[in-house]
């Protein structure tokens, strides 16, 4: 079944041309259906970029999926044009009186910052206190999900050594629990991070329950309330060269930066990387939204 986007967005076309179901909101409104309703509180800098990537995950699956993008009032935004935020983009405030069945918070490229440091941070506050009672399950990916442990858990970040960048490999703890139906024993995952959760803190946390663990990484995967919170530590949604962009984004840059882990065939960056990931990517947001959405929000989500 299709997900529903606004007609002009500039990834309708790229999603279409990979046999991927759009359906507009003018064909979408005939059909006899509750589709369901999630919010995307997009933080990411190429924000374009990131909607194509989440938009593909939550393709795969015969359930009608209303969208709605949201960003942040409180930040100036500098690598996309006014003109897409204004005509795709919601602020908080303005869909704040609404319910939404699920909803997915991203990551932001300011976990080397402190949290009270960052420019939105008390918007983001509300935000999180709102999907408590206004959204049925909320997925937080990578410091979405380390700034969402620290607000509601009181869980703080930590520096790594040097940044986590590359594939690494997972092995899942709890095979029964929904959320990880379907993975292999070992999943391979994308990390791009400078900041971690540690996993002592996590496992000491009463309300969390580990699905997910790397040697390497850490904790990737954890949820609480029963999937009504979900916390993926990684970047699950990431395409095939979107490590090798920001490897050479740094080097561009005069970042210091390693080549990503596990990624290019033989490490070397003139090869095509291989995708590992988006197997495990397709069954993780096809389980939240069938099991930790869909089977739990109400019919009359008002």
């Amino acid at each position: 079944m299709p997900i529903r986007v606004q007609q002009d967005l500039p990834a309708r076309g790229q999603l279409e041309n990979e046999n991927i179901f759009v359906m507009d909101e003018e064909r979408s409104i005939h059909q006899d259906i509750r589709p369901l309703r999630i919010c995307i509180l997009n933080l990411m800098p190429l924000k374009q970029d990131t909607e194509l990537q989440l938009l593909r995950e939550l393709s795969n699956t015969p359930l009608q999926i209303d969208i709605e993008f949201l960003t942040v009032a409180s930040h100036v935004h500098t690598n996309v044009s006014a003109n897409h935020l204004n005509q795709f983009y919601r602020n908080w405030e303005e869909v704040a009186a609404k319910r939404f069945d699920g909803m997915i918070i991203t990551g932001a490229p300011v976990e080397t910052m402190e949290y009270e440091e960052v420019d939105y941070w008390e918007e983001l506050k509300q935000i999180f206190e709102w999907t408590k009672d206004h959204v049925t399950s909320t997925v937080h990916v990578c410091w979405g999900a380390q700034a969402a442990l620290y607000y509601h858990y009181g869980l703080p970040k930590k520096p790594l050594p040097q940044k986590l960048f590359g594939i690494y490999p997972h092995r899942v703890l709890h095979r029964r629990d929904p959320l990880v139906r379907g993975f292999d024993d070992v999943f391979y995952a994308p990390h791009s991070r400078y900041t971690e959760v540690a996993a002592s803190a996590i496992y000491g946390c009463e309300a969390l329950k580990v699905l997910a663990v790397g040697e390497a990484a850490g904790v990737y995967l954890c949820t609480a309330g029963s999937g009504k919170q979900i916390f993926v530590m990684g970047h699950p949604e990431y395409d095939r060269m979107t490590l090798d962009q920001e490897y050479r984004r740094d080097l561009q840059k005069g970042i210091p930066i390693q080549l990503p882990y596990n990624y290019y065939p033989e490490d070397d960056p003139e090869k095509r990387p291989f995708l590992q990931w988006r197997s495990h990517a397709n069954d993780l947001y096809t389980n939240w939204l069938n099991y930790c959405v869909y089977q739990d929000t109400p019919y009359d989500i008002g």
